[in-house]
């Protein structure tokens, strides 16, 4: 497969980066070796192969920094459709979680990848917390085998817990804990068969304790940051995602969340938490110090009714910003074009909820400053790589890996646009993709994924989800 070629007449460029570099004017981008070696008016070199991308605009491929691609079996569930994050859990995933065996893992696992693929997502965290003693198959493993199949970079986030909450503790077997012994001896095999430190890393490994506050005792949490840091992975779990984690950290440690992770040492530029919805101005400071990094989960968040991050304060205080779709049983669209749309308007609607009548001292009408387009879909990209430390994909400029997506935007959705650069992330759908590029090979070709076929994957999906509902009777 080549990854040398020219992407000829693109309509408009997203680079991903800063202020006047977000744009491009194009219209060529070459590619030699899987690496971006030009980008400007380009004329094909003898026997280059050449792309036709008119009336198709290119955004790099976005790094999707929070998900749980098991959940993808378990979208729509009746039972926990109306419930916040706790109830929530106990209706849906931890319900489901003991009734996965290998076959309806991997299902789940590459019905999530092929939806991300198709939104134009080149680059998967994933926050895999299916882990118990004595588990009959390997999800690390399949995870790796999914992602490598379908050619996407992949970063296994290794949850898991030492200790669990009582609605956990009343649930099957397969939610047993683990011991800290037991899992970090595991952390220690993944590494070494699939941790790549490299800037343009295939395939990475991450500390990933399921939830700090819930999962594993302060000292342990210690213990595994300190291993983390010993073998040069980063770490990563969830955080503040409601004002649950507020009580618990207040009841039982008298202090806040970040204020716990902090005396648990985790956090710093190696660091980054999923959601961050429920902070205080303190903690938003301490993350900022710190260089902590977020997911901004905007969609689950909504859909449990968690809230909206305060992502404009959070970069303000110099956080480093990233897009995740979380797990598909709390986003029935788990899908980054969704998901950045979705990040463009929360933002704004939250600034715009803080707005007062001028006689009762309000400056300002609308909170349509909080997000632009083009900080949207830095946040999605480069600023995913970012918090992955993935230095090799800091966008579309000369010296950077080649993770590029191209979409056409012949829907009617995207019709009338005078700025098509904006089509993606203003316009939400799921755009046509000419192609998705990772590290200059082609994953996504006219829309279609090589390899997979759709249809076939939607029956199999569908006697997975009859059989699963089966099963509770």
């Amino acid at each position: 497969m080549t990854t040398s070629f020219l992407i000829s007449n693109i309509d408009a460029i997203m680079t991903g980066l800063h202020g006047a570099a977000a744009r491009h004017a194009g219209p060529d981008i070459r590619v030699v070796d899987g690496v971006i070696g030009a980008i400007g008016k380009l004329a094909p070199l003898p026997g280059e192969a050449v792309v036709d991308a008119t009336d198709c605009i290119a955004y790099p491929s976005w790094v999707n920094t929070h998900h749980h691609l098991f959940q993808s079996m378990l979208k729509g569930d009746p039972a926990g459709i109306d419930a916040s994050l706790t109830p929530w859990l106990a209706a849906t995933p931890y319900r489901y979680r003991a009734r996965f065996d290998e076959k309806l893992f991997r299902l789940a696992v590459r019905i999530g990848l092929v939806e991300l693929m198709r939104s134009g997502c080149g680059t998967v965290a994933d926050h895999n917390y299916l882990y118990y003693p004595g588990m009959p198959y390997d999800t690390s493993a399949i995870l790796f085998e999914e992602a490598e199949a379908l050619g996407l970079r992949f970063v296994l986030c290794r949850g898991g817990a030492t200790q669990t909450r009582q609605l956990e503790a009343e649930l099957p077997t397969a939610l047993r804990p683990e011991t800290l012994d037991g899992y970090l001896a595991d952390m220690e095999r993944l590494i070494k068969l699939y941790h790549d430190p490299s800037p343009m890393a295939m395939r990475r490994v991450v500390m990933a304790p399921t939830t700090p506050l819930y999962s594993a005792t302060p000292e342990e949490l210690r213990t595994m940051a300190g291993f983390a840091r010993r073998a040069g992975v980063r770490l990563h779990s969830h955080l503040s995602e409601t004002v649950g984690y507020q009580d618990t950290a207040h009841g039982k440690h008298h202090c806040t969340p970040v204020e716990f992770a902090e005396r648990c040492d985790w956090l710093g530029d190696d660091v980054w938490f999923a959601h961050l919805v429920k902070l205080d101005p303190s903690e938003i400071a301490l993350l900022g110090k710190t260089g902590t990094g977020i997911a901004h989960c905007p969609q689950s968040n909504g859909r449990l009714g968690s809230g909206i991050a305060p992502i404009r304060q959070l970069e303000e205080a110099g956080v480093p910003i990233s897009i995740g779709v979380d797990g598909a049983a709390s986003n029935e669209a788990a899908d980054m074009v969704s998901e950045t749309h979705a990040a463009w308007l929360m933002q704004r609607a939250r600034r715009g909820q803080e707005a007062t009548p001028s006689y009762a001292g309000g400056s300002f009408e609308g909170g349509a400053d909080a997000a632009t387009v083009e900080d949207v879909v830095r946040w999605g990209t480069t600023g995913g790589a970012r918090v992955l430390g993935l230095g090799a994909l800091d966008g579309l400029q000369v010296g950077q890996q080649a993770d590029i997506a191209l979409y056409r935007l012949d829907d009617p959705r995207y019709f009338g646009l005078h700025d098509p650069a904006l089509g993606p992330v203003v316009g939400g759908g799921r755009p046509y993709l000419k192609a998705l590029y990772v590290a200059g090979r082609a994953v996504v070709e006219d829309d279609g994924i090589p390899g997979i076929d759709l249809a076939a994957l939607g029956r199999e999906a569908r006697q997975a989800t009859r059989r699963l509902l089966a099963a509770q009777d």
